[in-house]
């Protein structure tokens, strides 16, 4: 069906397809390759390093990357490409260590990531966009990351000296309604224009003919992805439907599975993994193992799915060969075993894993509440408006926005109901707790308070959903308008917590010195502020990465000298410790702030305690029965 039988070629580079044998062929010579997935957005630039010599050493002689336009994009027209946004750094260092670059550049890209890469500022109640097809709204928003991107990365291909053999087109486009093909023709279109066609193209879809079909095009080659099996000719079967001839390429072979929060953590039995791979190997494919590294969902980034609407953890380790921090596993040794019966893999010992610390308990104190930081959000007053509305149309794409109302009467024990609260909102009136709001959950409370109190509810953006038809239905905040004993609720104020969003960490780090003052709310159950400092060897190369322990803690966010970390829930798992790089430590003072939303564990004379160790946890599941007994709702 396809026609990329032109070979690619310039100077004495080429890579192309022999469809007589099956077979790619690199520089005029069969080739074959076994790659793995690391995201460089979900590690810091500091251990690509490490981790790529990792994944060399295990045999491998290509490695797979999304690129998250979000990640560089995040406010519109705001574009990172340094520090550990810098893509090009990370293909140079691919290319240093000897690995050769399979690249994804999307603009789609799923990965469990935020709205699947897309950057959230193109949603809007009022915009009407239709993702991911010729709507001109989104193609011109597309266009112009494009001509952003693509530039970048046309030095990085193979035939212009770089790593970079196969650039995919689109992600799994199979598996999206749409199956618009004008829209992949524009991207393939824009794509070899940028390129001037020195790209070999690809598309990855799931191994069924319909998913396959939609998402291929003529003049990219397509291929599919799918876990460990021991019938490959079946697997196979829907790609040679569509491609009759040429190599086998399964774009994701699965190593593990993603975690949701509130759910057991998923693994991939390392023995079967490795028989299935040697199986994969020896039938002749070329492969990918996603992941290789899995990584961390640090600040907002993390993805959810739905429906139902399930959030994804911190950790994204997803029982790879690699852990979240780059640790060897059993996996890992197997893999490289199974990799050196087929491919020729170095002698050199393989990078040790980086040192743990175990640095101990650290005390908290409280700090302001969310009450307590109003006038600072908004110095200018509050955003008014009659109804409720989305968190994207006052240009606040990730994290927290309080609405404010105040009761024109006195109700007592009357129905406030929610029914379109995205994704989960902490109901107050003064300081007074009156239970949480959550998205397919919890739609209403009974709630108590005066003519003159104010009706407070924070709500979470816990993250965009990242795959299938509902990525088009994606805001944020109250959506439909709250009743409180069927009366409709007019008259809001809204206080965005702009600066939590911000990509200058000097915002973000003025932002917590506030957020660390003393607090004016008594209540423990109001989101609140903690703070305290620990104190680290002076020596720089003392200073190792750890694991932040939140047992007891609640729901939260956590800050470690501005860096936003990720996420926290305990009460739900399997995630209890977030992994902490040593790149956010500085030897000497460290300045750790933790927002929780729900619950402290402390109060008067029962001191607020996180732990610092040199262990993960990302398999426990917990249910917490402080989180249900304080909460009287409506389901």
């Amino acid at each position: 069906m396809h026609d990329i039988g032109r070979i690619l070629q310039s100077s004495n580079r080429s890579f192309t397809i022999d469809y007589e044998h099956n077979t790619f062929v690199k520089d005029g010579k069969p080739f074959k390759y076994v790659s793995g997935s690391m995201h460089y957005f979900r590690t810091p630039n500091y251990y690509w390093h490490d981790r790529l010599s990792k994944m060399k050493a295990a045999g491998l002689n290509a490695i797979q990357t999304y690129i998250a336009w979000n990640f560089h994009e995040p406010l519109p027209k705001v574009y990172q490409f340094s520090g550990d946004h810098d893509l090009v750094g990370f293909l140079k260092t691919a290319q240093d260590v000897g690995l050769l670059v399979i690249l994804r550049i999307g603009p789609y890209i799923d990965a469990e990531w935020d709205f699947g890469g897309f950057p959230s500022w193109m949603l809007s109640s009022t915009s009407n966009i239709t993702l991911r097809t010729i709507d001109p709204v989104y193609l011109k928003y597309v266009d112009e990351w494009l001509d952003k991107l693509l530039p970048l990365l046309k030095p990085m291909l193979y035939l212009n000296g770089g790593p970079v053999i196969m650039v995919q087109v689109e992600n799994e486009y199979g598996s999206y309604f749409a199956c618009d093909h004008e829209y992949i023709r524009h991207l393939e279109r824009k794509v070899n224009q940028a390129f001037e066609n020195k790209a070999f193209l690809f598309t990855t879809d799931g191994n069924s003919v319909g998913r396959i079909k939609c998402g291929a095009l003529q003049g990219m080659y397509a291929t599919c992805d799918f876990g460990i099996t021991k019938n490959f000719t079946k697997s196979f079967a829907a790609q040679r439907v569509i491609e009759p001839r040429g190599p086998f390429v399964n774009s994701e072979f699965y190593t593990g599975w993603l975690d949701h929060w509130g759910e057991k953590h998923n693994t991939v039995d390392a023995d079967k993994f490795a028989d299935s791979l040697d199986l994969l190997l020896r039938y002749g494919a070329n492969v990918n193992m996603y992941m290789f590294e899995g990584g961390t969902n640090f600040g907002f980034w993390n993805g959810a799915n739905n429906p139902p609407y399930k959030a994804v953890p911190t950790s994204y380790d997803y029982d790879a060969p690699l852990t979240e921090a780059g640790d060897l596993t059993p996996k890992y040794f197997k893999i490289k075993n199974v990799i050196s019966k087929y491919f020729p893999v170095e002698k050199k010992a393989v990078p040790p894993s980086t040192p743990k610390a175990n640095y101990g308990k650290l005390f908290l104190q409280k700090g302001a509440s969310v009450l307590d930081l109003l006038s600072y959000l908004m110095p200018k007053g509050p955003i008014l408006t009659k109804y409720t509305v989305a968190m994207e149309d006052v240009k606040l794409y990730y994290g927290f926005t309080l609405y404010r109302h105040q009761l024109q009467s006195s109700v007592y024990q009357e129905t406030l109901i929610g029914l379109d609260v995205r994704d989960r909102a902490y109901v107050s009136v003064n300081q007074e707790f009156m239970g949480i709001l959550e998205w397919q959950w919890t739609y209403g409370m009974n709630i108590t308070g005066k003519a003159g109190d104010f009706l407070n509810i924070l709500v979470e953006n816990q993250a965009h959903i990242t795959f299938g038809n509902t990525i088009n239905d994606n805001l944020k905040g109250i959506l439909k308008s709250l009743t409180l004993n069927n009366q409709t609720l007019t008259n809001w104020e809204m206080y965005p917590f702009y600066d939590m969003q911000s990509p200058n960490k000097t915002v973000v780090e003025s932002f917590l010195k506030k957020a660390t003052e003393n607090s004016n709310t008594t209540s423990l159950k109001i989101p609140t502020f903690y703070h305290g400092l620990i104190n680290l060897p002076n020596d720089k190369s003392q200073v190792n990465d750890t694991y932040i322990d939140l047992k007891h803690w609640t729901k939260g966010q956590v800050y470690i000298n501005g860096f936003n970390l990720g996420r926290y829930w305990t009460a739900k798992g399997p995630q209890i410790r977030l992994f902490v790089p040593k790149t956010v430590l500085v030897p000497g003072v460290n300045n750790v702030v933790l927002f929780e939303l729900e619950s402290a564990p402390c109060g008067e004379g029962d001191p607020c305690i996180v732990t610092f160790v040199d262990t993960p946890l990302i398999n426990s599941t917990t249910i917490s029965s402080r989180v249900v007994s304080q909460q009287h709702t409506l389901h």
